[in-house]
């Protein structure tokens, strides 16, 4: 009976699926912007596991240059960053961008979910953004929200000089606004959604606008990347699924959202959501090498950046094209890549 018994056991534990038995350990970080909410959609929803990971998420961190010295630590396998790549690569570290957490392919400008918020009294008027001379702007110093304002200035014809910007984290910009310690911020959802709630009288000057090609990676180190390739193409993939989930389930996305996030309320999330999924796009086109190598131009152009590094020596699109082929349907909601724009494996970018 006892033989009968472990042989049951022994026919049962041959049911599980190889893949239940085999997960592959993964730890990712993230950062509290609502464009950054399909890598915990993905663990909650059960893509990690449905194909062979499991993965552990990092606390969410206040900006990208946290996460990249989590990364660094050893604290994360793979981030998810956008600008604070640029001056990371510059100082030396040697990483590598495997897809989009957020962007666009199909097109150049890409930035719905940043804007601008005034305080009431400010003297910066919605829709006239050379009123935002000689005011004190926050920005977090290295980060997409910081290239935002300073694209923003050069659309209005404004110097960096122009303006005093304060370096802050995007969860404390909606107390400066209130304290009257800075005049606007700018920042990444749900950050502006949040000043708009909670700060009387707060007018948001500019949403969006295509003033940038927004940069938003799933990135990792180089040695890391060398040696996970099959690793990356299944995270790729469940990120990807997750991110169309998003696009379908834009409440339900939120929700998620709001438990991964600090404070974050449902209603903010919802509306945050909505401009979130306009740039869910986890695929790479020469329009996000343009991304990154523009961000470059333009911080060097402002003195920002006092050298540059090639965009193709640190994007590594293999992988991601690799799920595009295998798993179209994954994409399949989204508009396609225009043939300008499409991109193989060993693709090189020319300015």
């Amino acid at each position: 009976m006892k033989r009968l018994l472990l042989l049951g056991l022994a026919l049962l534990a041959g049911m599980v699926p190889a893949s239940a038995q085999t997960l592959t350990k993964l730890k990712a970080g993230m950062v509290t912007g609502i464009d950054q909410i399909g890598l915990p959609i993905a663990l909650e929803r059960g893509f990690f596991e449905k194909y062979g990971l499991d993965v552990t998420i990092a606390r969410p961190y206040a900006t990208g240059v946290d996460a990249l010295n989590a990364l660094q630590a050893g604290e994360s396998e793979i981030v998810q960053v956008g600008v604070p790549m640029i001056g990371a690569v510059l100082r030396g570290m040697d990483l590598v961008a495997l897809g989009n957490y957020s962007g666009n392919a199909t097109k150049a400008g890409s930035d719905a979910t940043m804007a601008i918020i005034a305080r009431e009294g400010s003297g910066i008027v919605k829709g006239d953004l050379s009123t935002l001379k000689g005011k004190k702007i926050a920005a977090s110093f290295g980060t997409i929200n910081h290239l935002y304002i300073l694209a923003t200035l050069e659309k209005a014809g404004l110097k960096p000089d122009d303006v005093t910007l304060v370096n802050t984290p995007p969860p404390d910009m909606t107390v400066a606004l209130l304290a009257k310690g800075i005049d606007a911020f700018s920042g990444w959802d749900p950050w502006p959604i949040v000043a708009g709630k909670d700060v009387p009288g707060a007018v948001e000057i500019i949403r969006g606008g295509d003033v940038i090609s927004y940069i938003g990676f799933n990135v990792a180190l180089r040695p890391w990347v060398q040696a996970n390739g099959e690793t990356i193409e299944k995270f790729l993939a469940a990120v990807s699924e997750a991110d169309q989930w998003m696009r379908k389930n834009p409440k339900l996305a939120a929700q998620v959202a709001t438990r991964w996030i600090p404070g974050l309320k449902q209603e903010v999330a919802e509306a945050a959501m909505q401009f979130n999924i306009q740039q869910a796009d986890r695929r790479l086109s020469a329009n996000n090498y343009r991304a990154l190598w523009s961000a470059q131009d333009r911080l060097t152009r402002l003195g920002i950046l006092k050298s540059t590094f090639d965009v193709n020596a640190h994007i590594e699109p293999k992988h991601i094209l690799k799920v595009m082929k295998d798993r179209p349907e994954l994409f399949a909601d989204l508009p396609p890549i225009p043939e300008t724009a499409a991109i193989t494996p060993g693709y090189v970018f020319k300015p």
